[in-house]
């Protein structure tokens, strides 16, 4: 595990140099430290191109069954909504998890009413859980994250439909 100390140092030392982005594995802990800037908008740009594909890669296969169902792929739902969604996005490289534990019911799901406050989720990066608030008051139309999958910085999680 990573001392804050250590942590604060080698922030200040990619901050110095032209180094653009950083990643350490230490003892099963991973650290990764990117500077903000042009090539970190393209590195951001890949996953919310195509994310549902690149968010359960698994879910590519059942999808061409599943679009004859009545709009529950998120290319039918997302058309169903228009394009007026607004996207929860991770603020941070973590861990997704839909609930506060593995045994308690999901923060959100489908068809769930939030307020600018309410907890949709909450990543973990580094062994520090930081929950989500949906920013914006409507109803989720789209869970794009699987519970425990490895979510990127900038990466869609939800779809609301503001109200």
């Amino acid at each position: 595990m990573f001392k804050l100390s250590e942590i604060k140092e080698l922030i200040k030392l990619v901050d110095e140099t032209s180094v653009h982005e950083l990643e350490i594995e230490n003892e099963g802990t991973r650290l990764l430290i990117r500077k903000p800037g042009k090539s970190e908008i393209v590195t951001v740009q890949a996953p919310m191109a195509a994310p549902a594909y690149a968010v359960a890669p698994q879910a590519a296969i059942p999808n061409p069954q599943a679009q004859s169902d009545a709009g529950h792929t998120s290319v039918g739902e997302t058309k169903e909504y228009g394009s007026n969604l607004h996207k929860i996005v991770s603020p941070m490289v973590g861990t997704f998890y839909s609930s506060s534990s593995p045994d308690t019911a999901p923060y959100v799901s489908i068809g769930s009413k939030v307020g600018e406050k309410t907890t949709v989720c909450i990543i973990e990066a580094m062994k520090l859980m930081n929950e989500l608030e949906a920013e914006v008051k409507g109803e989720i139309v789209e869970i794009l994250a699987e519970n425990g999958q490895l979510v990127e910085y900038g990466q869609p999680l939800f779809l609301v439909k503001p109200e």
